[in-house]
């Protein structure tokens, strides 16, 4: 009986110790709210047709940027974008990426647009995964917007007559701090689709994770070859956003891992475009006032410094080294969270990119 009570005693205390913790992450990211410089954007006399990409975690930040920043903001889609055009007259359509969801007559809805005498823009932001679709699709817009500055000669090369580099940003309204439950509470997380090099990462530090508490999300993560130790972490499948917000505020620290650039089964970089720019999810992880070590892009320091509000790894023994010394010092693991969530918030949301992108329009 006695060893029953010495039990229930020691689960009262984790869960405790685990609120306590929670609390203290959650209060911090409050604090840094109460930081933040609001954003007034100057009001364009412009009507801007969007469409979107299908992608609401996204889509939604900009179009509701847009709402903020334009007289009129019209939201269309891939299929009608012509007949829309035709019946709104906007002064400019912006169309996100021009991939994937996009139907077979995409560009000649684009050429039938300029016909009518409005201005076309795209934004690419899976650059450079797929030079062997956007080599066509730049030479058939007005403007192109691309988060990867590698790409801005080779789409200038191609015949596109005005490429702009505009890094992506975050949708504040969705990736925000949170209080989250027990079961979103992990300390490590990492969230996205398993290409061969984020396999080739966890297969190596898998020994190393086998005691902590881990939580894996994503599609093809099949390919392990340590999933003697690591199936257990995983959770197969498309993660919804709203899901991903609570993962990346739950875990004590988030791991972000670019994938390769190399053309393959992963991707269709046919034209071997490297990548030098960072993804979304750098934004998105540090929006929810969350630790982040991400592998070192070339131009992250532009954006984030790190050892102040990000951490980096170059190689998965320096990873694992970072790891275990942040999840041993908890306090200097939520400083950079905090001014992580700060420096988003202040610099990277898809206000302050529309105000760029608008005044390049």
């Amino acid at each position: 009986m006695a060893k029953k009570r010495h039990r229930a005693l020691s689960e009262a205390e984790v869960a405790y110790r685990g609120g306590y913790a929670e609390g203290r992450r959650f209060g911090g990211c409050q604090a840094m709210l109460e930081r933040v410089q609001p954003v007034e954007p100057a009001k364009r006399d412009m009507k801007v047709l969007y469409i979107p990409q299908g992608f609401d975690a996204i889509d939604g930040g900009i179009i509701e940027a847009l709402q903020q920043s334009v007289r009129e903001c019209v939201v269309g889609t891939s299929t009608t974008m012509l007949q829309e055009a035709s019946e709104h007259r906007p002064d400019v359509v912006l169309v996100m990426n021009g991939l994937h969801v996009f139907p077979a007559d995409h560009l000649e809805q684009v050429d039938g647009i300029r016909a009518l005498g409005i201005r076309t823009a795209i934004w690419f932001v899976d650059d450079p995964y797929f030079t062997e679709d956007t080599v066509h699709i730049c030479q058939r817009y007005d403007v192109v917007f691309t988060h990867e500055e590698a790409a801005i000669p080779f789409y200038q090369a191609h015949g596109a007559q005005s490429v702009i580099y505009l890094p992506l940003a975050v949708n504040p309204g969705l990736f925000q701090p949170r209080r989250t439950e027990p079961q979103h509470q992990y300390d490590i997380c990492f969230i996205g689709t398993g290409f061969w090099n984020r396999i080739a990462l966890f297969d190596e530090l898998a020994p190393f994770l086998a005691d902590k508490k881990v939580f894996i999300a994503g599609s093809q993560w099949n390919r392990l070859t340590r999933l003697d130790i690591l199936g257990r972490f995983i959770r197969e499948g498309w993660l919804d956003p709203g899901a991903t917000v609570d993962y990346y505020n739950g875990a004590k620290i988030v791991i972000n891992v670019h994938r390769t650039c190399q053309n393959g089964e992963d991707n269709r970089n046919t034209h071997h475009l490297e990548g030098r720019s960072i993804n979304p999810r750098t934004y998105e992880i540090n929006a929810c006032g969350t630790m982040q070590i991400t592998d070192a892009r070339n131009d992250l320091s532009r954006y984030y410094r790190p050892g102040y509000d990000i951490e980096t790894f170059t190689t998965a023994a320096e990873l694992q080294h970072k790891i275990s010394y942040y999840l041993q010092h908890h306090k200097e693991r939520e400083a950079i969270a905090w001014r992580g969530l700060l420096t988003t918030l202040n610099q990277h949301t898809f206000t302050h990119r529309m105000a760029q992108l608008l005044g390049h329009l």
